[in-house]
């Protein structure tokens, strides 16, 4: 398998569904408080304006556009950030 495919894969079955879940627990959080506050306001910008970018990386790998050793730093900082959100 290419670092293409496995960041591909990273990204539609891990990434950007667990920020998908993210937003979405957001979006509880601020129908139950009835309003959303600056820090969840920012939170979510942050949010969708990341998967923004990681939808254009799944585009360009679509279109061949990235290199595989963009691919494979990718990966690593992915997994790097996971594990380090892991320990926190």
């Amino acid at each position: 398998m290419s670092y293409a495919q496995k960041l591909e894969e990273l990204l539609t079955k891990s990434v950007i569904p667990d920020i998908q879940e993210r937003l979405d627990e957001i979006f509880e959080e601020i129908a139950d408080a009835k309003e959303a506050s600056t820090e969840a306001k920012e939170e979510i910008e942050e949010l969708r304006e990341f998967k923004a970018d990681l939808e254009d990386v799944l585009d360009e790998i679509k279109t061949g556009e990235i290199e595989e050793d963009e691919c494979q730093e990718l990966i690593e900082d992915i997994l790097e950030a996971q594990n380090s959100y892991e320990d926190d």
